[in-house]
């Protein structure tokens, strides 16, 4: 295909899988896709483990990283893990443990050995090892997901030849990004499953390509993109590819908890909310009584990132564990961050089926297309 994309990465199809587990990664890319490792809770030890994997069974095929390194945390480097705890209102755990005491689960061990470093967040001394290890492999982009990268991941993307991309969610954000160093852009739509905005993905591709058209910026289009029809009207608007990334989580392969996989299958595209209290900033996950009880008026407001996690990621482990071994109160209240896009997911297939359905999709979408300009 000729796409920037395609030559940027020197692959057969614009199609970028965001996942969290490394095995979706490997297919994508082997299927002509380019696959991309969330780093988000990993520490440096274990993200060497996981790349030092995919290199081991790519093929030389090229594949990405994506981390979470946001401009702005209520904890620093020098915040010891007692006194994050100690930032954690007594209110919000509280209130936690209601909720599961609703459905009948026992509250008793749920903040029990807590560390006070909930993964998925960087301070500028975490991302440095992260962004470190990175580099120690032969990736081919490296993504930031809230906020301009950090310079030192922007220098040293230049340095070694790795494309610097970042999500945005607004166009203001845009050419801020772009004069940083950032080479893509990924304009991912209020219908994104996790962190998002607030404006539709038809709405915001075409804003962040026309913010940037001076500049010559590639973009990805992002939200609730789930078919290559979709993927094929994004394109059709000015962007370079799309970046997916729920419609990876029903795969085979992926390591989403059978429990959480079925509810997505069952869902419909109205069953997710966007929700700060999950992360301290608006992300979109499966509706549920958790994310319910947290949108009521006796809810506590949700605390700053990464304080909010320490609240929240306790309980939901439990209740993901608890769901699997069957309890029913659990099963009601298990949740986990996916798009709107959701409701398109109707089967649990292999990865690189979902690729290759893509690329069918993609292809009729397009011979439809011609036959209505008369080609």
């Amino acid at each position: 295909m000729k796409s920037p994309v395609c030559d940027m990465f020197d692959i057969e199809f614009p199609l970028i899988a965001f996942t969290h587990c490394r095995d979706v990664v490997v297919e994508v890319s082997k299927a002509g896709g380019l696959g991309v490792l969330g780093a988000a809770g990993y520490n440096a030890e274990n993200l060497e483990i996981e790349l030092n994997w995919i290199d081991e069974h790519i093929d030389g095929k090229p594949y990405g990283v994506d981390l979470i390194a946001p401009t702005s945390m209520a904890t620093t480097d020098d915040t010891t893990a007692e006194e994050t705890l100690d930032m954690v209102p007594d209110e919000h755990r509280d209130f936690a443990r209601g909720i599961l005491a609703q459905h009948n689960i026992d509250t008793a061990d749920v903040y029990q050995n807590q560390t006070g470093t909930p993964g998925g967040f960087l301070t500028p001394k975490r991302a440095g090892n992260i962004i470190d290890v990175a580099f120690s492999h032969p990736i081919k982009l490296i993504a930031n997901a809230l906020g301009v990268p950090p310079r030192y991941m922007l220098d040293m993307a230049k340095e070694r030849g790795v494309v610097a991309a970042a999500l945005i969610g607004a166009k203001e954000h845009a050419v801020k990004q772009v004069e940083a160093g950032v080479e893509l852009l990924i304009a991912a739509g209020t219908e994104a499953g996790g962190h998002c905005g607030e404006v539709s993905t038809m709405v915001l591709v075409p804003e962040v390509i026309d913010a940037i058209k001076d500049y010559g910026t590639p973009v990805l289009a992002a939200g609730g993109i789930i078919t290559g029809r979709q993927m094929a009207a994004c394109m059709a608007m000015g962007a370079a590819g799309v970046w997916t990334g729920s419609v990876w989580l029903t795969t085979t392969e992926a390591e989403t908890s059978p429990v959480i996989k079925e509810k997505y299958v069952a869902a419909s595209s109205r069953q997710t909310v966007r929700s700060q209290a999950r992360t301290g900033k608006y992300s979109r996950q499966l509706r549920s009584p958790w994310t319910d009880a947290w949108e009521g008026e006796d809810a506590p407001d949700p605390l700053a990132m990464p304080l909010q996690s320490l609240v929240s990621e306790p309980p939901l482990a439990k209740v993901t564990k608890l769901a699997e071994g069957g309890h029913e109160g659990a099963r009601h209240l298990a949740t986990s961050f996916v798009g709107q896009g959701v409701g398109l997911i109707n089967s649990i297939q292999t990865t690189r089926q979902v690729v290759y359905e893509f690329m069918e999709d993609f292809i009729e979408a397009n011979e439809r297309l011609r036959k209505v300009i008369g080609e």
